[in-house]
């Protein structure tokens, strides 16, 4: 369910982020609280492709370099959309506040911290995203052709939604969802039928097959599917509670840590255990705020010096707001 989930929603934001092409672009300007929100917004969207597109901006010296921090401390990558699937209520919540300290962090590190060795190793390179002229989403007239004519990709694609609706809507899947849960599952699978249905076969090899199915799902499942088979025998054989009680200070350091990798996965750890009650949201917290699923990993490749300075930061700031937290008893 939890996989399914992700691969809906996954779609459908690759779906909205084409059919805005532009838009974050056209309203950058050198308004810098408009930047860091603008930078906090990409940041929030679920997945990797907001991150991407300011590593892209930062890259052009569009941005500064504090709108990059408030954009990787927004985010929580592919992660975002399990917890969506997992604690949707405290997700948003917890979005909220990593948007909010993204925007004050990218705020104070810009008037405090200036790094210039950094930014002259920052080149122009263009990076190679997604940006070619016959990429759209809705074309009238080849609606019908789609529908009676499928390719291969979209019948494939076409039939797991369906199957997941079918899954949903019989109670196979997902059978302890609330009333409202189970009704928001099925309107966002039946609307990402409905892009399925309807987008051409550029969107539906290029953005879903390619680059969703290909790139994100099968990892995704298995961190997923890993995670909690982990949990399940750690959870059976080691009295993990009673650890974590006393050693909490160092869990937290451990979050941050880990938050280091610029990989999607490694944070679900964390995720499931505060889905199962063992860890304090202030743990969460930190280590959402230290890692940034992989949209890090174009900037790692553009500049090794940024990547680092931006972890470094961005893990004092996971540092400072989850022992505060901590302390406060969240």
């Amino acid at each position: 369910m939890i996989t399914g989930f992700v691969f809906v929603m996954m779609l459908v934001i690759e779906y909205i982020n084409v059919q805005s092409k532009g838009l974050w672009q056209k309203n950058l300007t050198k308004n810098k609280w408009r930047q860091y929100l603008i930078a906090g917004i990409l940041g929030a969207i679920p997945g990797c492709l907001g991150a991407f597109t300011m590593v892209a901006m930062f890259s052009h010296r569009l941005v500064s370099f504090g709108a990059i921090v408030t954009t990787m401390i927004a985010t929580s990558g592919d992660e975002a959309f399990v917890m969506l699937a997992m604690f949707p209520q405290k997700a948003i919540l917890l979005t909220l506040i990593i948007l909010v300290v993204g925007i004050l962090a990218g705020y104070l590190t810009d008037k405090f911290y200036k790094p210039k060795k950094t930014l002259e190793k920052v080149s122009s390179h263009i990076l190679p995203l997604h940006d070619e002229p016959e990429c759209k989403c809705f074309e009238k007239d080849k609606i019908w052709s789609n529908l009676f004519h499928p390719s291969l990709y979209r019948l494939t694609i076409a039939i797991i939604i369906i199957s997941l609706i079918a899954g949903i809507a019989t109670g196979m899947l997902a059978e302890n969802l609330e009333i409202w849960m189970k009704i928001s599952v099925l309107l966002a699978f039946l609307f990402s039928l409905f892009i399925v249905l309807t987008v051409p076969n550029h969107f539906i090899r290029k953005h879903i097959w390619d680059h969703i199915v290909k790139i994100h799902l099968l990892r995704i499942f298995l961190w997923v599917f890993g995670t909690l088979l982990f949990m399940h025998f750690l959870m059976n054989y080691i009295d993990v509670q009673a650890w974590l009680s006393t050693n909490m200070f160092v869990v937290l350091i451990v979050a941050i840590l880990i938050g280091f990798i610029p990989e999607s996965g490694p944070h679900l750890i964390f995720v499931t255990l505060f889905a199962q009650g063992s860890i304090p949201f202030s743990i969460l917290l930190a280590s959402s705020i230290s890692q940034d699923g992989h949209g890090m990993l174009p900037m790692l490749a553009e500049s090794k010096r940024s990547f680092f300075a931006v972890k470094i930061v961005n893990m004092i700031y996971a540092f400072i707001v989850g022992l505060s937290t901590l302390l406060l008893g969240f």
